[in-house]
């Protein structure tokens, strides 16, 4: 697995997928999961080199020396770090859930660093969007003819009631999921193993975010944006997806409607058509 040096001198770590085209630098989420989870994405590495970075203390990445770092802030050099070591001017980004606040942070410090933006069912707390308990009750209530439903709803009763036992998060998974099968239930059991939960605590912690100056700082840029949204999703929901896209100005909205948490998952053919056909729009001569 490549590697590289952080500006504190920390080894992160890398997957690069596929042989085709221009990279697309991939966060993943979780928050502080390792890149593993992204698979392929769905495919899409037949269509462009994938980038995927480990981050610090998590997969192959090194863990550092100072905690603190976890912070979602403190990590955007760790993404200027890994597009400089690409040698490329500039990047294409996707990110995923709570990787979407990192690639957020990273475009408002170095805008001029980014080509296009994919956010995929991308958290946007550092700009002040955020998903709360009547998203996660609004986007249950669609699933209430499946087989899975009362035993899952009354464990996420108890997620919101701060109570939940391991079994009852865990119970709490196929809400996340389109499609609750033996593929959506073997990427859920590697959840726990390929994150780090004591930088997730401190991933969104007190400081990480201020809201004000990034939206200042994205107010102009021109960078191309697609916010892709799962129509079963509840973080976020489809309409607080066109919220997050109403402050980009160059951002357009994708819902793939029957796609939970990992679109990629649920439907890799339109999930892949959806992002390569807004990656290549952006061509020179397209």
């Amino acid at each position: 697995m490549p590697t590289f040096s952080a500006p504190d001198g920390t080894q992160l770590a890398y997957q690069e997928q596929g042989e085709g085209g221009e990279p697309l630098l991939c966060i993943p989420g979780g928050p502080m999961r390792a890149a593993a989870y992204l698979g392929d994405l769905g495919g899409l590495s037949r269509h462009r080199r994938l980038i995927m970075l480990d981050l610090r203390g998590t997969g192959g990445s090194a863990i550092p020396a100072d905690p603190a770092t976890y912070r979602c802030d403190r990590q955007v050099d760790d993404v200027e770090s890994l597009r400089a070591h690409l040698g490329t001017d500039r990047v294409d980004l996707l990110a995923h859930s709570a990787g979407g606040d990192l690639a957020l942070l990273y475009a408002a410090r170095y805008p001029q660093r980014v080509r296009s933006l994919t956010l995929v069912t991308a958290r946007a707390r550092a700009l002040g969007v955020d998903f709360t308990e009547e998203h996660r009750r609004e986007a249950a209530s669609l699933r209430s003819a499946e087989p899975w439903f009362p035993e899952a709803y009354a464990a996420y009763e108890a997620v919101w009631a701060g109570s939940a036992t391991d079994a009852e998060w865990d119970a709490i998974a196929p809400f996340f999921y389109g499609r609750w099968d033996a593929v959506a239930a073997a990427h859920a059991a590697g959840d726990v193993a390929q994150t780090n939960e004591p930088a997730a605590e401190i991933y969104a912690s007190c400081g990480a975010f201020d809201p004000a100056a990034a939206r200042a700082a994205l107010a102009a840029w021109e960078a191309r944006v697609l916010v892709l949204a799962g129509g079963m999703d509840s973080g976020p929901l489809p309409r607080v997806a066109a919220d997050i896209a109403a402050l980009l100005p160059g951002a357009e909205l994708a819902v793939q409607r029957d796609a939970g948490h990992y679109p990629w998952l649920d439907d890799p053919r339109r999930f892949t058509r959806t992002v390569e056909e807004f990656l290549s729009a952006g061509k020179p001569g397209r």
